[in-house]
């Protein structure tokens, strides 16, 4: 895709790592369009170049219209539980077909005991790594057998899977809800978040072992061991995605980024080499015949602790009981194993390091993928299977879509400037940036206490800042639109959801408006006239949507009458984007769903 004008230059925004200043490249390029890193190895990238191809049709899913399955895949027995709910739990709410895969078994040390604290045992248990990885299992069914049943003690039907990669895992199905799914594989874990582990899925992503053997937990049906090499490590994966086709998958970080002023990832190894044997496997199976179209979420680890909390009150206390079931803090023995019902290392501290308070995507969080065009034309932009999926609707209301490869362009004569240091400290989430009526352009980056702001003192002059515009703590997702002499943004309140609001210029800043809202986390989308329509993710993962108070619109809209706030629609991927004709959502049964101005709790597919 190439654009039609004369050359521009644009600003390109980036962040190094979590905890990175804010960097700008001015490049002057010939056309910009984001798609899918399918790379999953580290080696050294060529320059970019411009590549296009002709549109695909997008591939028709073999399962009925409308219908979502969802694959996460972990490297531990609680991520899922930790840094995914309560996605999670929506999903099994919603009834669709859920699949946990689990890479390690999470054997640690092997000892089912709290190491320090109120609950560590005056004598340690005896090391028993196939026992506690039993004890793991066993408080992951109960954790998912109560957020569906409501009875931590729903029995599950256990067998063995032959897998693509030449060994066994484990599968798991919840007998009174068999949509709801567990995979073993087993493998060995690290045993240390960034310590020099060998035998690790670290070690063997970067070829430091030829395998990885497995750890067998006690009271599996998988009886035989066995170990992969890397590919068949992927194998396996894609082999699991290939059975259970995903409409959506749930993974973690595959570049968290590094500890300040260090060679250490902000997260565990085995989370972020896990992803990465994830991604090379959504890459293998993205080229499989017959598949459904599939989307994919990246969710941040243990830095989440250091971040303002996203989870309502409500929420964060829903997700923390079911640590406590996965924990087994009431050391009942209802489950009946010798092994313990769940992770009594984890019962010393149930809510971890506060990342029962919060969930946070690393990408997928922009609110500006859907565009007006002429005469009344939308398009919607997504990534799809690894590529970038595109619908357009017609100045007629027709809906039609199509898979593009990605392209990227680099400057005319071939080089690329250096990155230009901005300035900014303890920044996180993605620059928000709009240029106000008279082309001044302006950035937003978060931080933990307040939002720092960059801003031209005229079109086409250097940025200036870093300033503290002084606003208030958010969740540090942001997003901004022109407004007047100046830029609104909009942004959510922590430890809430609740969406707020005011108008930036250059240092004048307004006093907050809060418009209440819907719970939930995320970016706030602000299309339509005034940028009156917002649209949210609200507190059971459907769309919220806000239009003004009878009695204005835009600002005093939002300041008078009653909030018109309304839930519904499916569970989605990302965030929603709106246009003046109404707001986009990217299900999680890969459909793009519209919702209208004049109705906005009615979501309808456009296909």
């Amino acid at each position: 895709m190439r654009s039609s004008g004369p050359r521009r230059r644009f600003t390109l925004l980036s962040r190094r790592g979590p905890t990175a200043a804010l960097l700008i490249a001015p490049v002057a390029m010939a056309g910009w369009l984001h798609g899918a890193d399918a790379t999953s190895s580290g080696a050294k990238r060529k320059a970019p170049e411009v590549r296009t191809a002709r549109p695909a049709a997008v591939p028709e899913s073999p399962r009925p219209a409308g219908s979502a399955s969802v694959v996460q895949i972990v490297a531990h027995p609680d991520d899922d539980l930790f840094f995914m709910n309560p996605d999670t739990r929506q999903s099994i709410d919603s009834g669709s077909r859920l699949t946990s895969v689990y890479l390690t078994a999470g054997e640690s040390d092997g000892v089912n005991a709290a190491r320090t604290g109120p609950l560590a045992p005056s004598v340690r248990p005896a090391a028993d790594k196939a026992r506690y990885a039993e004890a793991r299992q066993n408080g992951i069914r109960a954790a998912y057998a109560e957020m569906a049943t409501g009875d931590r003690r729903s029995p599950w039907r256990r067998t063995a899977i032959p897998t693509a990669g030449g060994g066994t895992a484990e599968l798991d199905v919840l007998a009174a809800r068999p949509e709801i799914s567990l995979v073993w594989v087993q493998l060995r874990e690290a045993g240390s978040v960034s310590g020099d582990r060998p035998v690790s899925l670290h070690g063997l992503w970067d070829g430091r072992v030829a395998e990885l053997p497995a750890q067998l937990a006690s009271g599996s049906p998988v009886k035989r061991e066995f170990a992969y090499d890397k590919e068949q490590v992927v194998d396996t994966v894609a082999g699991l995605l290939k059975r259970f086709a995903p409409t959506h998958v749930r993974m973690q970080d595959p570049t968290p980024g590094l500890v300040a002023g260090t060679d250490r990832p902000t997260d565990h190894q085995d989370h972020l080499f896990g992803a990465r044997f994830a991604q090379a496997a959504l890459v293998r199976y993205a080229q499989m015949p017959d598949h459904p179209a599939f989307s994919v979420q990246n969710y941040l680890g243990y830095f989440t602790s250091g971040l303002p909390r996203t989870l309502d009150p409500d929420t964060a206390a829903a997700k923390l009981h079911t640590m406590h079931t996965y924990a087994w803090t009431d050391e009942a023995n209802y489950c009946g194993a010798e092994a313990g019902c769940g992770d009594r290392k984890v019962a010393a501290r149930p809510g971890g390091h506060g990342w029962t308070q919060s969930v946070r995507y690393t990408r997928g969080e922009s609110t500006s993928w859907v565009q007006p065009g002429r005469d009344g034309e939308l398009w919607a932009f997504s990534v799809l299977d690894t590529r970038l999926a595109v619908w357009h609707r017609g100045a007629r209301g027709e809906w039609t879509g199509h898979y593009s490869l990605s392209s990227l362009s680099q400057r005319l004569d071939g080089s690329w400037t250096t990155w230009r240091e901005r300035g900014g400290q303890n920044l996180h989430g993605d620059p928000a940036v709009a240029s106000d009526a008279s082309g001044r352009q302006h950035v937003f980056v978060g931080s933990p206490l307040t939002v720092w702001s960059w801003t031209q003192s005229e079109p086409g002059a250097p940025l200036s800042g870093p300033t503290a515009t002084g606003l208030p703590p958010t969740t540090l997702t942001l997003s901004a639109a022109p407004e007047g002499d100046g830029v609104r943004l909009w942004f959510r309140k922590p430890a809430s959801g609740a969406v707020r609001t005011a108008h930036v210029s250059g240092p004048l800043v307004s006093p907050v408006t809060e418009l209440g809202g819907v719970a939930g986390f995320g970016p706030v989308s602000a299309s339509g006239p005034d940028h009156a329509l917002l649209a949210v993710r609200s507190g059971t993962g459907v769309p919220g949507t806000y239009l003004p108070a009878p009695g204005g619109t835009g600002t005093a809209g939002r300041a008078a009458g009653t909030p018109r706030w309304h839930a519904g629609g499916p569970l989605f991927v990302g965030a929603p984007a709106g246009a003046e004709a109404g707001v986009g959502a990217l299900g999680q049964d890969g459909r793009l769903y519209w919702s209208r101005p004049e109705a906005p709790q009615k979501w309808q597919p456009v296909d």
